[in-house]
């Protein structure tokens, strides 16, 4: 059975750090592929020039980057950005639709309840990976049986700092 990963990085990383905690994105990869047996994980970014070591951590670990151009939000702090990646999310998923057998969604966004549905309805959706199990839309409850919220695998999960690794 071929799985994939269909990330939405803001999501993930700004519901992990409101828990106060980090995400290790190399140990998520990891744990994607020994736990769930993706093959491929595609990770949806808003493209930042000056974040290319960055970038490169993330496809070292394993991702298949996906940007999404960038803009200033038009708000009070011009260096808040704005780069939303739902449909870029949608499009490659069904892009590479005939490709995996199962599908797994990373985000709390309800922006994906047609997608989530749709995956559903073709017995394609392997899962949706909750970030924030206190702050997710309620439009994905009726996929209860596929919710696994990331939050209780924070323990392997989590960014060490340095002397936690030695």
């Amino acid at each position: 059975m071929i799985t994939y990963a269909f990330i939405d990085s803001q999501n993930l990383n700004l519901s992990i750090l409101a828990q106060g905690w980090q995400l290790d994105f190399a140990r998520f990869r990891v744990y994607l592929k020994d736990k769930y047996k993706v093959e491929k994980a595609y990770i949806f970014i808003g493209y930042i020039p000056g974040n290319e070591s960055l970038y490169d951590f993330l496809r070292e670990s394993g991702y298949i980057i996906v940007f999404k151009p960038t803009l200033p939000s038009g708000g009070h702090d011009p260096s808040h950005i704005k780069g939303n990646v739902d449909a870029e999310l949608v499009l490659h998923t069904m892009i590479q639709f005939q490709n995996f057998d199962k599908a797994m969604i990373v985000s709390g966004d309800g922006d994906f309840h047609c997608l989530i549905e749709y995956l559903e309805l073709k017995e394609k959706l392997h899962s949706v990976l909750i970030p924030n199990p206190k702050k997710f839309s309620a439009l994905l409850r009726r996929f209860r049986e596929h919710l696994i919220f990331i939050h209780l695998f924070k323990e392997k999960l989590s960014k060490r700092s340095k002397n936690e690794r030695e």
